[in-house]
């Protein structure tokens, strides 16, 4: 029994780092690299690393706050400091996406130019306003408490986001990671969104936490019906504009 339960945790702990690994830039002692198809398997940890990338920016925007700076400024600061975090991983999706659903004409020209590593008008703009979005809703709270919460509860459910769409929607591609990764398993997705619920309902409170869920619910089947007729699938660019999405819409919840 002993084994047994040591295995389950040795498996989990190895999860979960290979969700940071993927989702962060954070140096992780004694990690091993990982192939692309334990990501799927660790579908379950990335709620629970977006907890982690909220903390990071909500201490930041504490500690601006407590040094005296206005709430723009620490705001400003909280946002950078998830993009260090992430590497922007999440908004380089986000762009990517907005540049080849917005400027591609058919299925395989949306897919090149989502390859692309260079950005677009579309691309711009999408990025431009969703961080304004987001550091403007940060600097609207009406203390740090509730930045501090709000952060936490929008990184973590807008992960459990992204572990849906890979669930709901196949590869568009034939090859590339989210191909080689593959979908995750449904008890990876039951928990990651079981986490997520459970971090709205506690942060936000049980009402406007429940409301956030809908929304957020609203957002993935509109996401995946767009990538479906846009093109017929989703790529790791996707995922990225999904979290995204879905960051901004519990954020605004938070805020209204």
């Amino acid at each position: 029994m002993t084994s047994i339960s040591g295995n389950w945790l040795e498996n989990r702990s190895e999860e979960f780092k290979a969700s940071l690994a993927f989702s962060t830039r954070l140096p992780l002692v004694g990690a091993t690299p990982q192939p692309a198809t334990a990501l799927a398997n660790a579908a379950w940890a990335f709620p629970v690393t977006g907890l982690i990338v909220g903390l990071i920016g909500a201490l930041v925007y504490a500690l601006a706050h407590r040094l005296g700076l206005p709430a723009w400024p620490a705001a400003t600061l909280s946002v950078a400091a998830t993009l260090a975090v992430t590497g922007a991983l999440h908004e380089d999706g986000l762009a990517d996406t907005a540049d080849g659903f917005g400027g591609g004409g058919s299925r395989d020209a949306k897919l090149d130019i989502m390859r692309d590593s260079r950005t677009g008008a579309y691309g711009v703009c999408a990025l431009v306003l969703i961080l304004l979005l987001r550091t403007a809703a940060l600097a609207s709270f009406a203390d740090t408490y509730a930045v501090v919460w709000a952060l936490l509860a929008s990184h973590a459910a807008a992960r459990a986001a992204m572990v849906t769409i890979m669930w709901l929607l196949p590869p568009a591609r034939s090859d590339g990671l989210s191909f080689e990764a593959g979908g995750p398993p449904g008890e990876a997705l039951a928990a990651a969104a079981a986490i997520a619920f459970v971090v709205l309902l506690f942060c936000l409170h049980p009402m406007r936490g429940f409301i956030a869920a809908l929304v957020l619910i609203a957002i993935i089947a509109l996401m995946a019906w767009l990538a479906m007729r846009q093109i017929e699938g989703q790529t790791g660019d996707v995922l990225g504009a999904v979290e995204q999405v879905g960051e901004i819409a519990v954020l605004l919840v938070a805020l209204a």
